[in-house]
């Protein structure tokens, strides 16, 4: 309602204008879900190609880059702020303990009781498989 001013001070009130809303469903869609949206393949009456990363970081390899360029194959990220966690090596769930003879990590005791009985062999070969180069005296 628009509220009007008369002539002798009082406010009178008057209906405003309807906007009619269209029913068309494309003028109700978001602006960025454009059902006759085509994907630009032509650049400079060229066709672009896709690549994977892996051409990608080839690529980058084979050209003369100045040592310190950031490039895909060297990005380093920060130091983690949280320690790695630790799976259990037999069962994989989280390992919350260590034993401290073959230095395996263990969830529950059932799997202790199996790592005591494992052959040293397959106690390194756990130990290479995690990558811990640690050999058992």
């Amino acid at each position: 309602m628009v509220k009007k001013k008369s002539v002798e001070g009082c406010v009178e009130e008057e209906p405003a204008e309807v906007v009619e809303e269209s029913k068309d469903p494309q003028s109700k869609m978001p602006p960025f879900r454009n059902p006759n949206y085509q994907h630009q393949t032509l650049i400079g009456g060229k066709k672009k190609t896709w690549r994977s990363l892996k051409q990608i970081v080839a690529h980058e390899k084979s050209l003369p880059w100045p040592p310190e360029t950031p490039l895909y194959s060297n990005i380093g990220g920060p130091p983690a702020l949280k320690p790695p966690k630790k799976y259990s090596d037999i069962s994989g769930l989280e390992g919350k303990y260590i034993d401290p003879q073959t230095k395996l990590f263990y969830t529950t005791s059932d799997e202790f009781s199996t790592i005591r009985s494992l052959p040293s062999d397959i106690t390194a070969g756990y130990l290479s498989l995690r990558g811990a180069n640690n050999p058992i005296p």
